[in-house]
């Protein structure tokens, strides 16, 4: 086992609440789950990035031949990748290789789930990971109710008459917060709208007797 997946396995076992409560078949269960890799990379923490990390070499000059040593960094950018079963954005470093796995795997849910736990080889991928398997999961012991197009027409017309009821309370708020305007009500009546300003029934009423 690398420096990295000895380091995270102290991490976790210290979680848990020591080598106390870890038996050996555990233990051994968890090392299958941690990822094992040889380079130790500060960044590759905070990312996915899919068995790309930093590599070493030499520089050698031209003329001379002579050698020194440096080094390659992946190339990696920050994406924002859609995730169906939280239903949102995530915002993740990922290299270009990590990109084009996850366009082949149909989506960041798909990578996640099929990639196994070793092979994620970062803390950031072994988290969403879990996490993104207890949601489907639990999506999975979920009933699947299937409605007729009768009760989808009561539910369409359910929904009319709260948003109907919602306008009217947002309606008379205004009216007590910023009073009445003819105008406001002559243009709510052209346009067909409630207005901020509508004119109040005894009003109108005061004002069909004068005329």
């Amino acid at each position: 086992m690398s420096f990295r997946s000895r380091e995270m396995m102290k991490k976790i076992v210290k979680n848990i609440g020591g080598d106390k409560n870890v038996g050996s078949g555990l233990k051994q269960q968890l090392e299958k789950c941690v990822p094992n890799t040889k380079v130790v990379m500060g960044r590759a923490h905070r990312g996915l990035f899919a068995g790309r990390h930093i590599q070493f070499g030499n520089r050698v000059s031209e003329k001379g031949g002579n050698t020194s040593r440096r080094s390659w960094k992946p190339n990696v950018q920050e994406k924002r990748l859609f995730s169906y079963i939280l239903d949102r954005h995530i915002r993740v470093k990922v290299t270009t290789h990590a990109l084009r796995c996850i366009d082949k795997a149909g989506g960041i849910d798909e990578y996640l789930l099929k990639t196994p736990y070793h092979e994620m080889d970062t803390e950031l991928g072994v988290f969403w990971k879990a996490k993104i398997e207890k949601l489907y999961e639990e999506l999975g012991k979920m009933e699947v109710v299937f409605f007729t197009p009768e009760d989808e027409a009561n539910l369409e017309k359910q929904f009319k008459e709260v948003k109907l009821e919602e306008r009217a309370v947002r309606r008379e708020a205004r009216r007590k917060m910023y009073g009445w305007s003819p105008k406001s009500e002559l243009k709510a009546d052209s346009e067909g709208t409630d207005g901020e300003g509508s004119l109040p029934a005894d009003f109108q009423e005061g004002m069909a007797a004068n005329a």
